[in-house]
């Protein structure tokens, strides 16, 4: 199976994206606290260049304080900082707030010493379709002006939005790499709904999520919501066992029940991803 999703208003947004980075002081990189390797795009170094950069983790809710601990211990060890948020909450965004904040005073202390008036710090907010930008950027604003759901594809145009007197701030569309080599990223990226549903088959992808919840020693959340254990079973047999047992042999929808409760939290708080050894 080849999942590769690149609609034609992502190509678009990343052209304007490009030219708009020029204008920008502060990068903040939203990624999928339960994926954040797999949410991070290959081209932001590029992107970024010497300019600030904050690393976001976004739906900190939806992986347990152990595992925050492990990835916050793994991104320090490599040199970054991580904040971690729930966007659709408001956890976590008062300290990106202040992070933007330092960013800007450390920007105009350098026009002030170049004989430049102060102007308040450019920032943009990147990352994968569906991670949670738009809502970071309503909690931000403390109000609604960007539409923000539970799906790939919402944001689909560039807009500057001004938070305060210090702060303007550019909402991008999502951006995905044209091509996604790394198949088990992929379905990563489907399983959280991080990147278009007309990408990928349910059945596939919730059998893919099986076999990941296997795969990190989890696989007893399944058994406890569904009251059919996973035991040495593959994730497609176990869809066609549940589908059986529970859902009248109907393995679309079984697929499409598991992948939801996942999405909703309803397994529990469940990573995909632990850091590299």
């Amino acid at each position: 199976m080849a999942i590769q999703w690149y609609p034609g208003h992502i190509a678009k947004a990343e052209r304007s994206l490009q030219e708009q980075l020029k204008r920008v002081d502060v990068v903040f990189e939203v990624r999928d606290a339960r994926i954040p390797l797999s949410t991070h795009h290959p081209q932001v170094p590029q992107w970024v260049g010497s300019k600030a950069k904050v690393l976001v983790l976004n739906r900190m809710d939806m992986i347990s304080p152990e595992v925050r601990q492990q990835w916050e211990d793994w991104f320090i060890e490599q040199g970054e900082t991580p904040y971690f948020t729930n966007a659709q909450q408001g956890q976590g965004v008062a300290e990106i707030a202040r992070a933007a904040q330092k960013v800007g005073a450390e920007v105009n202390e350098k026009r002030r010493t170049r004989g430049l008036l102060p102007r308040p710090v450019r920032a943009v907010v990147i990352g994968f379709p569906n991670v949670g930008k738009s809502a970071l950027i309503n909690r931000l604003l403390k109000r609604k002006v960007v539409d923000s759901a539970r799906r790939a594809g919402v944001t689909r145009s560039l807009r500057w939005v001004r938070i305060s007197d210090q702060i303007e701030l550019l909402d991008a569309p999502g951006v995905i790499p044209s091509q996604i080599k790394n198949e088990e990223k992929a379905l990563k990226l489907a399983i959280c709904e991080d990147i278009g549903e007309a990408a990928y088959e349910n059945q596939e992808v919730a059998a893919a999520l099986v076999e990941f919840l296997l795969d990190l020693g989890l696989e007893k959340k399944l058994g406890d919501r569904y009251k059919l254990a996973v035991d040495d079973m593959t994730g497609v047999l176990y869809l066609e066992q549940l589908a059986a047992h529970s859902y009248q042999n109907d393995i679309e929808r079984t697929s499409r029940h598991i992948l939801n409760d996942f999405r909703k939290g309803l397994l529990g708080a469940l990573p995909l991803e632990l850091p590299p050894d």
